[in-house]
């Protein structure tokens, strides 16, 4: 299977550029040149950094040349510092993974459409350039399986535009539910052979969102242990996820969560990447602040070997805070040895 050359470790600068309070303060102080020598430090490859239009885009549409500042900032520290990066559009005018954001209409309205390809073909212009040790991501997590065939379109328009700037440059795709794995079926076959796929993981989501307050259905005092036997993540997802998704019916309910469980869940992202000749790339991936580091730990392990038997490149959700931060104090007793996993 083809693989994303330069992208097989890192982490994501999420909470950055991206939900956060879009201020020339914070902008400054989140993240600085330091943390970028502090992942490099870690033996990190790359960086995916989320952008959201508000950076770049006032009301109007119009263009803020010190959002477009930041980015340049940050492909400026990777390139003195030896990393790569990836560009991921984490929200766009009329459509945010997050309906909390307020945004809608993307997929029905052309306007909106529009908006999105000239912010495209500004960062192709702009950053474009520098294909050797950056990739586009068009668009985080697209939400509802009815915008596929919209999203397939919208896409395919939009990287055909982005080609007339950045001809070289790997361009990332993924699809409906969030970026799931059962998405990449159905995204349209590659545009060229600078396409990858891309997908995000945080199977299973009852262990790695426990106690969660933006999953619906989650007590935010839940808590669970990573050897919990396949029953009890049923029982456990059933209890406490509004829509909850079977993913551990088909195995022994008596026997404890194992490597076979991400196996299992590669395989169809795997023959999907085989059968169309792109390359497989996890943008995002980790595990609550809130459950045991020990366990967080063996989630790492898990994955990451599984990842690794099929050259899967990615990105662990998230360096510092959101939740999730691989920085962060409670984090201490275990981040070493999931440095050398991620």
């Amino acid at each position: 299977m083809k693989k994303l050359e330069g992208y097989s470790h890192g982490v994501n600068l999420g909470g950055w550029l991206s939900q956060c309070v879009h201020t020339k303060e914070h902008y400054d102080s989140f993240i600085t040149e330091h943390d970028i020598e502090t992942i490099k430090n870690w033996g990190l490859d790359h960086i995916r950094i989320p952008v959201d239009y508000d950076l770049v885009e006032a009301d109007d549409g119009s263009y803020r040349e010190d959002g477009f500042a930041y980015i340049q900032k940050a492909i400026d520290w990777c390139g003195k510092y030896g990393l790569n990066m990836v560009l991921d559009l984490h929200k766009t005018f009329g459509f945010s993974f997050d309906s909390g954001e307020g945004e809608s209409g993307f997929f029905e309205n052309e306007a909106y459409q529009n908006r999105f390809y000239r912010l495209w073909d500004q960062f192709a212009q702009r950053f474009g350039k520098y294909h050797e040790r950056l990739c586009f991501e068009l668009l985080n997590e697209v939400t509802k399986k009815e915008y596929c065939d919209a999203w397939n379109r919208i896409a395919e328009t939009c990287v055909k535009r982005i080609r007339a700037f950045a001809p070289d440059i790997q361009i990332l795709l993924g699809g409906y539910y969030n970026n799931s794995i059962e998405a990449l079926k159905d995204l349209a076959l590659p545009f060229d052979d600078k396409i990858v796929y891309n997908f995000h993981c945080y199977e299973p989501l009852i262990f790695t969102h426990q106690g969660a307050g933006w999953v619906d259905g989650m007590p935010r005092l839940f808590r669970m242990r990573i050897n919990s036997t396949y029953k009890e993540y049923a029982d456990y997802a059933r209890k406490n996820i509004a829509s909850c998704q079977d993913c551990v019916s088909s195995f022994d309910p008596s026997a404890r969560m194992g490597i076979e469980f991400f196996e299992r869940l590669m395989d169809e992202a795997v023959r999907v990447a085989e059968e169309r000749d792109v390359a497989l790339y996890c943008g995002e991936f980790g595990v609550i602040e809130l459950a045991e580091a020990v366990d967080t730990l063996e989630w790492y392990r898990l994955i990451c070997t599984c990842m690794d038997r099929h050259g899967i490149g990615r990105a662990a959700w998230s360096y510092k805070k959101m939740d999730f931060g691989l920085a962060d104090p409670h984090m201490d007793p275990v981040r070493e040895e999931i440095l050398k996993l991620l």
